[in-house]
């Protein structure tokens, strides 16, 4: 479950109060009956929160009461940042908090709000500028020492109010906050963990407390964002990339979101996010560019994640009688069913993340059976060896799988260890001070003190994976389970089963070895 809270009080980005028309008398689309923009909105959140809070002007009230939820009523920014901080302290889930002029696709809201980040917020990223010597081009907001009255400058014409890294907001500002090198806009979505609601409640109120200091273009969302950026959250960041996000605040602005929106496939934008973006070279180029298809066949058809697993063990069984027949077409047949049986593997999460249907127990079988498939090859091709007569292989088979089994324990392991660390603090900076440059100091401090030693050599070799090369040979050196499967099947079919075993057994270590270092290091980092 999350709290929805709805801000229907700050115009924001989207004009001053004067052109500002409530969403609730905005409609969709010109067809007689059709939804308005908030009736669509409060269709997409009541299946999060059946009673969500809206915080709203007095005149805009009456637009929100036939709907389910509790309805504040708000008549200044200071207000606005109140009734926030009551919402967060009176929370007991995470929270989801959305203008109410928004017109967003159903697929964005659920990429916002399954994030695992403690605080994520969507955002606009400006164009990447460069100069001649390839330095990226940035907007400087000037910072006057001399001036004492910085809540009297209105950042005007100035529609970057963020500054964000690679994976989140670094600062961000308001006609009283400047910020050094702002670079993106924050659109509106916020989602916060529970444990970050009592720092929002905080913030809300002192800042709040600092209302006369903004100025009528600043956007609740945005003083929210940067409540918690100088409180010390790390608030992650997400473009729009093939989804749709929009801010409206008059009937033009509506219908263009529509026709905006009606020209982004929804449904292909849902497919191409149930695959996993972190997969292996292998599972990259020669599964997921088909199996999301397939992924989509079966869940349109009803086939459930736990039925596409069961198919997947039946095709690993298969393949594992297919080597046993010792056979050159027995083992062509069992490198091409092993193959499959990995297709399908890729089906099931796939299918999960598409259709929404998640479980304790098909997560469980997927991570049992994904190993049980592994090791019945095993057997498989080791009954194979003797059959044909190619030898005894049963010693490399076992080699082989303890090597496996090993690697898993490791990685199990330190995930659960990590799980138990607590994350490093981030600097922090008081709302009163109205620019970053003390916060941005203390990151530089920060991220200098983490470029030294071990942790230096991290980061080197994590930057060296923006290169193509590098990213995908780490990939493939790990030895993911797509890299194994292909290596059994290619090997399997082509040669004897002991060039099976070698392979896996080689690239096994290597991969062993390599992951222990990081380990080692990570830990000792």
């Amino acid at each position: 479950m999350t709290r929805v809270v709805l801000l229907g009080t700050s115009p924001g980005p989207i004009g001053s109060p004067e052109q500002h028309v409530p969403p609730g008398r905005l409609a969709l689309t010109s067809l007689p009956g059709s939804p308005t923009v908030l009736s669509r909105l409060y269709g997409q959140v009541v299946s999060m929160d059946p009673e969500p809070v809206a915080i709203v002007r007095p005149a805009d009230a009456g637009d929100h009461r036939p709907f389910p939820g509790q309805v504040v009523e708000s008549t200044s920014l200071a207000d606005d940042l109140r009734a926030v901080a009551d919402a967060a302290e009176q929370a007991t889930e995470n929270l989801f908090l959305i203008p109410a002029g928004a017109v967003i696709h159903d697929e964005l809201i659920y990429q916002i709000t399954k994030a695992k980040r403690g605080a994520l917020a969507l955002i606009a990223k400006e164009p990447r500028q460069e100069d001649e010597n390839g330095e990226p081009i940035l907007p400087e907001i000037p910072i006057d020492e001399a001036e004492p009255e910085i809540g009297d400058r209105v950042l005007e014409g100035l529609p970057v109010l963020l500054r964000a890294g690679r994976s989140r907001v670094i600062s961000a500002g308001s006609a009283y906050h400047a910020v050094t090198r702002p670079n993106a806009v924050a659109l509106g979505p916020i989602h916060l963990s529970l444990r970050h609601a009592p720092t929002l409640a905080e913030a809300a109120r002192e800042l709040a407390d600092m209302a006369h200091l903004f100025g009528p273009g600043d956007d609740l969302t945005e003083l929210l964002v940067l409540g918690l950026v100088r409180r010390g959250v790390s608030v992650g960041i997400r473009g729009r990339r093939d989804l749709f996000f929009s801010r409206v605040g008059d009937q033009a602005e509506a219908d263009t979101a529509v026709a905006a929106m009606s020209e982004i496939d929804e449904d292909r934008a849902r497919l191409n996010n149930a695959v996993k973006g972190a997969d292996g070279f292998f599972t990259t180029y020669f599964v997921s560019t088909y199996s999301r298809f397939i992924a989509r066949w079966a869940a349109r058809r009803g086939l459930t994640p736990n039925q596409v697993t069961l198919i997947s063990i039946a095709l690993g069984v298969l393949s594992a009688l297919s080597f046993a027949t010792g056979t050159r077409p027995g083992a062509v047949a069992g490198g091409l069913l092993i193959y499959f049986a990995f297709v399908f593997d890729c089906v099931d999460g796939q299918v999960a993340r598409y259709a929404r249907q998640f479980g304790v127990l098909g997560a469980w079988l997927d991570a049992t059976f994904d190993r049980a498939k592994e090791y019945i090859v095993f057997a498989g091709l080791a009954v194979g060896s003797l059959v044909a007569g190619q030898g005894d292989v049963w010693t490399l088979a076992l080699v082989a799988l303890s090597v496996q089994s090993v690697r898993h324990l490791l990685d199990f392991s330190f995930g659960a260890a990590n799980r138990r660390k607590p994350p490093n603090p981030l600097p922090t900076l008081a709302l009163s001070a109205a620019d970053d440059r003390p916060l941005r100091d203390a990151l530089e401090v920060r991220r200098a003190s983490r470029s030294t030693g071990v942790r230096g050599l991290l980061k080197l070799w994590t930057k060296a994976g923006r290169f193509r090369a590098v990213h995908w040979a780490r990939k493939m050196i790990v030895f993911p389970i797509g890299e194994r499967f292909a290596a059994i099947a290619i090997t399997a079919a082509l040669f004897e089963p002991r060039i099976t075993f070698l392979t896996l057994v080689i690239w096994g270590g290597i991969a062993f070895m390599y992951t222990l270092t990081g380990r080692l290091m990570r830990s000792l980092a």
